[in-house]
């Protein structure tokens, strides 16, 4: 009895100990609020009014598990990454019920359905194209749908490595991106679009100029297939990458040539490049030392400048010409960047991908420029889209970050993503098994490839190459649908 006593004296001790413990800390915080002058709320309301930062980060969780609908969602919805999901894991994509795409919208896509569809006896193989015809090295591939640029630094070492061995087995490229060629690149063995980006990383001498030896090395890899000179990306139209200090670590820093720990800026633009003489010139210099072929990354502003370059093109002779472009979009970008420009510069590829097409039609360059659409393109109407529209290829980053186990925690610039995916912890990309990883990256792309052919079946072509625009219809702000042969008619 005597015992009970005690405990429970020792109890009530402990408690009213913690109970002080608390009612400093409160007196403690609610004396810092009151002092301080930086935030109104806490001043006004101590203690009670850090909840607010509290409610206002867990909210981004609440509104995606709980109160957003299937569709609400930016910048993509559960039921695109759903879908995602589904196809990278090899689980059934078909939905039951009816479709909850709501079809009123302006800018909402159509595809036409044919009164008599291809059946599958008369599928045809996808007919493949030829990159750099004229190059020593040319590239050939018949996949519609490839892996866009994300660098080692910005994705980590696991996710690098699921994507090269993935892309190997579905047959597909892999763009390095601006940071550099790693060895995770290399090491499935898939194909390479080596990306040039405004700081060179990976091919720059001291003075952030082209170093022809470290050029000649990349090219010496026989799965770097081609080169992709990036003058503006989806994210940050106008402005270089950016890779935080925290993600610069000893490896980054060497595949960089750049200070371990510090922030890692690329130039507005590539310093030898003023004008369309000038960017042909380097165009020409790397096929030149690399003799593969080169093509050039950029977000459209303006279309004169397209013209302009096509011009100069057609002036110059079309051996000068890029061997392909990747026209990202405004909506694109799987990269940090400010919100000035992440929000308001550019122009979407649903707009900018037509006129393109057009203008490369016009200047008699159709077989010479192939072009790769990029941005925001994850789904295979989106891909049916583009080819309808007159793009050659499709080349998607999210949705391969989807593939990867991405969950849209936008935690890309903070390396704390939770899912491994853009994270150098290695605590968090113990989550990301490469080898489990890479095979979602191939169903993926391989099940992308297979619907998008199930859309042109049903359009009534053999295979999706034949798409057209009159396969695709566009609603307009009246409410009423058009071709898109009549928005943009074909160039004859």
């Amino acid at each position: 009895m005597m015992m009970d006593s005690e405990m429970i004296g020792l109890f009530s001790q402990v408690v009213l100990a913690l109970i002080g413990v608390v009612l400093l800390a409160l007196l403690t915080l609610y004396i810092i609020d009151v002092s301080q002058t930086k935030s109104a709320i806490r001043r006004n309301y101590p203690v009670i009014g850090r909840f607010r930062y509290l409610f206002e980060h867990l909210g981004e969780f609440f509104r995606q598990y709980f109160f957003a609908m299937d569709r609400e969602e930016m910048p993509f919805n559960r039921a695109l990454r759903g879908w995602v999901y589904r196809a990278s894991k090899g689980v059934d994509t078909t939905v039951p019920f009816g479709s909850t795409r709501d079809l009123r919208p302006s800018g909402t896509l159509i595809f036409v359905n044919s009164a008599y569809p291809s059946l599958v006896r008369d599928a045809a193989p996808t007919r493949p194209i030829t990159i750099g015809a004229g190059c020593p090295h040319p590239y050939v591939t018949d996949r519609l749908f490839h892996i866009s640029a994300m660098s080692y630094g910005s994705l980590s070492k696991p996710a690098v490595q699921a994507l090269s061995h993935g892309a190997k087995e579905a047959g597909c490229w892999l763009n390095t991106g601006e940071g550099g060629l790693s060895d995770w690149h290399l090491e499935g063995g898939a194909d390479l679009v080596f990306q040039i980006g405004t700081a060179k990383f990976g091919v720059r001498n001291a003075e952030g100029g082209f170093d022809e030896q470290r050029l000649k090395q990349v090219a010496s890899h026989s799965n770097v297939k081609m080169f992709e000179i990036k003058l503006s990306q989806g994210a940050k139209p106008g402005k270089g990458g950016i890779l935080p200090a925290e993600k610069v670590n000893e490896e980054i820093s060497r595949i960089r040539a750049v200070p371990i720990g510090e922030i890692c800026l690329s130039p507005n633009r590539h310093i030898e490049v003023t004008d369309e003489k000038s960017l042909l010139e380097m165009i020409g210099y790397v096929r030149r030392i690399t003799g593969k072929p080169v093509g050039i990354k950029f977000v459209l502003g303006d279309l004169d400048w397209w013209e302009s370059l096509l011009d100069r093109v057609v002036q110059q002779g079309q051996e000068s010409a890029p061997d392909f472009i990747t026209l990202d979009s405004a909506d694109g970008g799987s990269g940090a960047a400010p919100m000035s420009l992440i929000d308001y510069m550019g122009v979407p590829v649903s707009e900018s991908l037509p006129p393109v097409v057009d203008c490369r039609d016009r200047h008699g360059l159709k077989d010479r420029i192939r072009i790769n659409s990029s941005g925001k393109l994850i789904t295979p109407a989106h891909l049916a889209w583009a080819l309808c529209a007159g793009a050659d290829l499709v080349s998607s980053a999210r949705g391969f970050m989807f593939a990867l186990g991405c969950i849209q925690a936008l935690r890309c610039n903070l390396n704390t993503c939770p899912t491994g995916v853009t994270t150098h912890n290695k605590r968090l990309q113990k989550g990301l098994v490469p080898e489990t990883k890479a095979k979602r990256v191939a169903r993926y792309a391989q099940v992308m490839h297979k619907e998008v052919c199930v859309i042109a079946h049903s359009c009534g072509v053999h295979e999706p190459r034949e798409l057209r625009r009159s396969h695709c219809r566009i609603v307009q702000p009246n409410g009423r649908s058009s071709p898109l042969s009549e928005v943009y008619p074909d160039v004859a």
